[in-house]
């Protein structure tokens, strides 16, 4: 694979002289267009050998370009913040919004080559981790991102005359430790998993390019007329956003058809809960205290052992997810959690892929984080009034697996509720809040309209279910029409997945 990165590519000065100045304006003009259409952000990654010239050259990028609007970030070991979080956590606070460039040094290929290297992990672990960048930057590029990869290479004798330069040099001498002679002394076995890294994840969308790294002349022209040439082809309308129209609030949104997934079956789920269970009002109030002592024991014996927790509350308009929260919330230490409703997208947020502004709300070790509305909007209310487009949502059921399967094996206890109701209870609580002179608020107009799509969001609601339920992260579907009834199945079922977690037998 890396032979063709060893024949020996020379610049002469003369030619770096005279290409060098028209490059680097035709940067900046392809710079200047990205930041004026912000259609998509540019994420690229730099891999490759000690030596191979990965600093220099995003040092010389942020040089020629403005780096105003460029993010550079390199990954060291990461901190206690970021340890308390899934592994991908720390990249996704680093992504560049659409219109703004991302150079990515030490990047999330950097700890699975390291443990393959070092032999932490064995070959089909190591692939399992390739899986999972190969699904980050397949999720990135799906939503439009320009993604580009280089891998710095030079061969052994190469790198052993790079390092020996850079020793010579008293202003460079800092950069060549102990630790980038043993790497040199490791060569083979940091080629072979490079080579399979490449392999399993140069792709159409997010290629990697191999660059001979012993001139400088030559890599530095070669990767700058990568990155404008893949720029002006996407500016000049290689890739296409989805139409936009706008959605309540006067926002931009994408526009799409609906198509069911799964529509056939969409009675069926819902048709299976008995929707008559119900307790009475004193019996509520008995279990009520029992189980928010219960839960507050168990929050309390989580945060003790550093286990998280996050709650997903979905459901129809007046379903009772506000109340079910409340109780949830009352039994708990109020340091010890937060309540994130989810609303319209701010203009930041709509700049990043969906799910970043969910990744910036993930807690703490040994926090709890409950989401009034969430991810779910994206199979949902966005399917539906069609403020993403039918690819846009289609391929998110996968995305959010992959999502909530990271955050399960991260630890974190992750309880998804549906809190349903049935069409003539709905209209009860409508009519019942447009009497209310302390309820009137919560009816909108908006209510009204969902109420007359609920054909099409039954439909959606099964999809998201038969998709979206896994071993992992299964959903709660919880008989709604009596609240007291679902206030205690919410609580009961949040405390028997904290005691199989905390491992405590009841």
């Amino acid at each position: 694979m890396f032979e063709a990165a060893e024949v020996g590519n020379i610049v002469s000065k003369e030619e770096y002289k005279a290409r060098a100045p028209r490059l680097r304006t035709d940067l900046l003009e392809v710079q200047r267009e990205l930041s004026r259409q912000a259609r998509f952000p540019v994420v690229v990654v730099f891999g490759g050998v000690d030596g191979g010239g990965k600093s220099e050259t995003v040092h010389l990028l942020n040089e020629w370009m403005d780096p105003r609007w460029i993010v550079t970030r390199a990954f060291d070991d990461p901190s206690e913040e970021e340890r308390s979080r899934p592994e991908y956590w720390r990249y996704w606070q680093a992504l560049p919004p659409r219109g703004r460039m991302g150079l990515f040094l030490r990047s999330w290929y950097s700890p699975p080559l390291m443990e393959r290297v070092y032999r932490h992990v064995k070959t089909p672990e190591f692939d399992e981790r390739l899986n999972r960048i190969a699904a980050f930057e397949k999720g990135l590029a799906d939503d439009g991102a320009l993604i580009l990869k280089f891998w710095m290479h030079l061969g052994r004798r190469a790198q052993k005359r790079r390092l020996k330069k850079l020793e010579r040099d008293p202003q460079t001498r800092w950069r060549v430790s102990k630790l980038q002679w043993k790497h040199w002394r490791m060569y083979d076995d940091f080629v072979a998993a490079a080579e399979r890294a490449i392999e399993r994840t140069s792709t159409a969308d997010a290629p990697w390019t191999i660059v001979e790294g012993d001139d400088e002349r030559y890599r530095t022209l070669t990767v700058a007329t990568i990155i404008r040439d893949a720029m002006r082809r996407r500016l000049g309308g290689a890739w296409r956003a989805p139409r936009r129209t706008s959605d309540t609030s006067g926002k931009s949104v994408a526009r799409a058809t609906v198509f069911p997934v799964g529509s056939a079956s969409s009675r069926i789920v819902l048709s299976q809960l008995d929707m008559s269970r119900a307790i009475d009002r004193a019996v509520f109030r008995q279990k009520l205290e029992e189980r928010q002592g219960r839960l507050n024991l168990l929050q309390r014996k989580a945060r003790e052992r550093g286990t998280s927790a996050i709650l997903v509350f979905e459901g129809w308009d007046a379903a009772g997810k506000g109340g079910a929260i409340r109780r949830v919330a009352a039994a708990l230490d109020s340091p010890a959690y937060q309540i994130i409703p989810i609303a319209a997208p701010t203009d930041e947020e709509r700049a990043h892929h969906y799910l970043w502004r969910f990744w910036r709300y993930l807690p703490r070790r040994g926090m709890l984080s409950i989401f009034d509305r969430s991810w779910y909007g994206r199979v949902l209310v966005e399917r539906v009034e069609g403020f993403a487009s039918p690819a846009e949502w289609f391929r998110a059921y996968s995305e959010i697996n992959d999502f909530e399967e990271q955050l399960v094996e991260h630890g974190y206890v992750l309880v998804k509720y549906w809190l349903h109701i049935t069409a003539d209870e709905q209209l009860r609580r409508f009519k019942e809040r447009e009497r209310s002179s302390f309820k009137q608020w919560k009816l909108t107009d908006e209510d009204w309209r969902n109420r007359k799509r609920s054909g099409e969001y039954a439909r959606a609601v099964n999809d998201m279910v038969a998709r979206t339920s896994t071993r992992t992260a299964p959903w709660t579907l919880v008989e709604a029409n009596d609240k007291y009834y679902a206030r205690i199945k919410v609580i009961d079922t949040l405390c028997a997945r904290l005691e199989k977690a905390l491992k405590i037998r009841t």
